[in-house]
């Protein structure tokens, strides 16, 4: 299985997760001699540590050398971006990125200590998915139109919505949905997917926007209750 691949940036509300580099040269057919470091900038739990954790192994055996996930979170993926970008280009340091910290949180920062474009070599586009509204399974709300309603006949900023960090996929669904709709919806942002999930499943948070990977499974369970998804046309996503 070669390193290297072609790769595409999508859309910012597909939250596609792309597999970056820090390597700039691969080559040579003693490549791997030592374990790779593969950092994912969010905490375990989240779609993005999911994905890695999938993939990771399937590296390992194609590779015939270890694979070790490190989750290094903070900064909406700055902090893992920012330590992938410090390590040394030889080939043994991959990351997870995604348009929250390869795109959208660079153009939104007046300070910023990765250039994506400069930093990171890309190998391969991994996936591309929906964004997904969620809600709490005991909560009253059970469509999107439910939810604007209860967002109109609210105290402007008492209704909130969870997501991974500032500067992500689901900060700008939200505020953007904030605007379409004519709500204020206060932002509530964590350090992943993982401890939002927490919150919204302790009745904490009115809503939360995430990937279709991390709240798939509590879907299925009938944990949290999805009420609309991101995309170009409409589409089913029950269990």
């Amino acid at each position: 299985m070669p390193l290297a691949a072609l790769v595409a940036w999508a859309a910012v509300c597909t939250a596609p997760a792309v597999l970056a580099q820090t390597a700039a040269t691969t080559s040579g057919p003693a490549y791997p001699l030592r374990p790779i470091r593969f950092i994912v900038p969010f905490p375990p739990g989240g779609g993005t540590d999911i994905y890695a954790r999938i993939i990771a192994p399937k590296l390992s055996e194609a590779l015939r050398q270890q694979v070790v996930v490190d989750n290094r979170s903070g900064a909406g993926g700055a902090l893992g971006a920012e330590l992938a970008a410090r390590a040394p280009a030889d080939g043994y340091t991959i990351w997870i990125g995604q348009t929250s910290n390869l795109t959208i949180g660079p153009a939104m920062r007046t300070r910023t200590t990765t250039t994506p474009i400069k930093d990171f070599a890309p190998i391969s586009l991994l996936s591309k998915a929906p964004q997904v509204m969620v809600v709490n399974a005991d909560s009253p709300l059970t469509s999107l139109k439910d939810l604007v309603a209860l967002a109109k006949s609210s105290p402007p900023g008492k209704l909130t919505y969870a997501t991974a960090g500032i500067g992500g996929s689901s900060h700008l669904n939200g505020e953007l949905f904030n605007q379409m709709a004519g709500v204020k919806i206060t932002h509530v942002p964590y350090k992943g997917a993982s401890p939002a999930m927490v919150d919204l499943r302790g009745g904490r948070v009115t809503y939360m926007g995430t990937s279709l990977a991390s709240a798939a499974q509590f879907i299925k369970e009938g944990r949290i209750r999805g009420i609309a998804t991101t995309g170009a046309k409409a589409r089913s996503h029950a269990p």
